[in-house]
Parts: structure tokens; C-alpha cells; sequence
């Protein structure tokens, strides 16, 4: 709602000054000048410029065409009507179809005049001029999404904090109560950040990556595997078999749980990980099939958690290229 209304801001004062100083100039159709600004402006500086630049083709594309038209065919309800028809396709063709209303207003003051004159046509144009350059100055003014982002993502590491601390839990209790609405919770707190993140990007017109949107992608991929683990840990946790395996993979979750952050520790965590995989490889084997069973689903989540954390590490790979 916030940025909503900002926008709504933004709208007003420019149409308003699009308006006096198209009055100003004692410009003919003056109040075309807030309608541009109005249709241009966008959530992000890159759709505004792309949405000017269709709208301008389409309006320039109009006066022209529409000019010709009506001095060929004279100024009749019909002949509006058949421009129309025959202006259409040859938008969509060229694939500026986004500019068809503010096409038709300038083709309409052509109609009202009816007189298409040089004067005319440098009238529309100043209006046009100063409507979308009103609309790229008042949109040049942008909300900071960093602050959102940044609290975003802190959410999002409490969430995994909490998620990959019940893995511990549930391996060391299986009667402990937890209903996994976190797994849901940072799904949608991901979905929302990347959304800003975009609109981010989108707002710095010589920027193309967006770092926060590489890392919630990499939270993305490793929610994916920890919902997959979910499904391996209850079946571990329902055992009430004793393994101290098992207890060993619940430490080393435990231990994780409590550094979840944006720095780069992955490659302390996989040698603690490849520690843990040599201790286990140490002890006995399994003397019983549900024992080797257990076992071996702890060698799979051993595997993902792996798999987990190798996804963080390309993630610092990829910044320091």
C-alpha cells in the first residue's frame, strides 16, 4: 500500500505540472499532457521508459498516418472509423499495441482540428514532449527497496534457523510438537523478497544482476532440499531404535541452526560434515535391518545436507568472478 500511494503522489504532481507548462506554452489540448504522464508512469523506471517509448512510436506513428487519412479522405465519422480499423494491425505488427489509447487521442485532435498543418503536428508534439518527460522526471524519484530486502532476508534466516533446529529436535524426540509452518512461512517471505528484488533491479536502469536476488534464489534452492529432508528426518525420528549416528547428524544440525547468515562459513560447515561422515564410518556396522536402514537414511540426509551447503558456496563462487 505504501508504494501504491507513493506512485499515486508522483501521479498527481506530475499531471498537475504537466498541465501548467503545457498552459504556459498556450498549447492547444493542454490536458493531453497530464493523460501521457498519467499512462506512463510505471512501478519501475525501466517499464516507464519501455511504456514511453511504445506510446511515443504509436502517438508519432498516429499523426502521421492520421494526418494523411483524413486530408486524403476528408474529416468524417467513417473515415475515423476505418483508420482505426486499418491502424490497429499495423500497431500490433510492429508491436506497440501498448500505445493504441494515447494513438487515438492524438488521431482525435487531428479529427477536431481538421486542419492537419505543421503547426498542428509541432503541437502534439510539444504536449507529448512535456507529458512523458514530466513522467520520466517525477518517476526518476524511487522508493529504496534495500531496507526491505535486508529485512526480508533476515526473516528468512530465522526461518532456517528454526526449521533446520526442529530437524535436530525431532531427531534427538520424535514426540516434539511441530506443525513445519515455517517451511510454508519462508516460501512466501522468499516469493515476496524476489518480487522487490526485481522491481529493484528494474529501478537502476545500467544495472542488470541484483546480488540480494541471487542469494534468495539460493535460499529458494536450499528450501527445496530441506523439504525433501522433512519427509527423510520423520521417518528417522519415528524410530525408537537408539543410534548414535543419529545423534551425531542432530549435532551438527544444532550447531548449524545457530550460524544461519549472509557470510560465506559453507566451507567450515562441509569440513565439519566431512568429519562427521569419517566418524561414522568408524563406528560398527549395523547388526540389525533396522538399524542399517536408519543408517542409510542418515547417509541421505548427510548427502543433501551436502548438497545444501555446496549451494551457498557457488553462490560465493559466482560474486567473486
Amino acid at each position: 500500500m505504501i508504494g501504491m500511494g507513493y506512485r499515486t503522489i508522483k501521479t498527481a504532481v506530475g499531471a498537475g505540472l504537466a498541465i501548467w507548462i503545457a498552459s504556459l506554452l498556450d498549447l492547444e489540448f493542454a490536458t493531453f499532457a497530464a493523460i501521457i504522464v498519467i499512462m506512463c508512469i510505471e512501478k519501475t523506471k525501466k517499464k516507464t521508459l519501455i511504456t514511453m517509448n511504445k506510446k511515443f512510436l504509436a502517438s508519432l506513428l498516429s499523426l502521421i498516418l492520421g494526418a494523411l487519412f483524413f486530408e486524403v479522405l476528408g474529416y468524417y465519422p467513417i473515415v475515423f472509423a476505418l483508420f482505426i480499423l486499418l491502424f490497429v494491425p499495423i500497431l500490433v505488427r510492429v508491436g506497440i499495441q501498448d500505445g493504441f489509447v494515447t494513438s487515438m487521442v492524438v488521431v482525435l485532435h487531428v479529427y477536431t482540428v481538421k486542419n492537419a498543418n505543421w503547426a498542428m503536428f509541432l503541437n502534439e508534439l510539444y504536449i507529448i514532449f512535456i507529458g512523458m518527460g514530466i513522467a520520466l522526471l517525477v518517476n526518476s524519484f524511487m522508493p529504496n527497496f534495500k531496507r526491505d530486502i535486508e529485512t526480508f532476508k533476515k526473516e528468512i534466516e530465522q526461518k532456517f534457523e528454526v526449521i533446520l533446529y526442529e530437524f535436530s529436535a525431532h531427531l534427538r524426540d520424535s514426540e516434539r510438537n511441530w506443525d513445519g509452518k515455517e517451511i510454508l512461512e519462508v516460501e512466501d517471505s522468499i516469493n515476496q523478497s524476489k518480487s522487490i528484488a526485481v522491481q529493484d533491479v528494474e529501478n537502476h536502469l545500467l544495472r542488470k544482476q541484483n546480488k540480494d536476488y541471487y542469494y534468495l534464489e539460493m535460499r529458494e534452492n536450499q528450501l527445496e532440499l530441506l523439504k525433501h529432508m522433512m519427509k527423510i528426518v520423520a521417518i528417522v525420528s519415528s524410530s525408537s531404535l537408539h543410534v548414535k549416528q543419529k545423534e551425531m547428524f542432530a549435532e551438527f544440525l544444532k550447531n548449524l541452526s545457530q550460524n544461519v547468515h549472509s557470510g560465506d562459513t559453507t566451507d567450515i560447515s562441509l569440513n565439519e560434515l566431512e568429519e562427521l561422515k569419517a566418524s561414522i564410518r568408524r563406528t560398527e556396522l549395523p547388526k540389525t535391518r533396522e538399524e542399517f536402514e536408519i543408517r542409510a537414511n542418515l547417509f541421505y540426509l548427510i548427502f543433501e545436507m551436502e548438497n545444501y551447503l555446496n549451494i551457498k558456496k557457488k553462490l560465493f563462487t559466482k560474486r567473486s568472478r
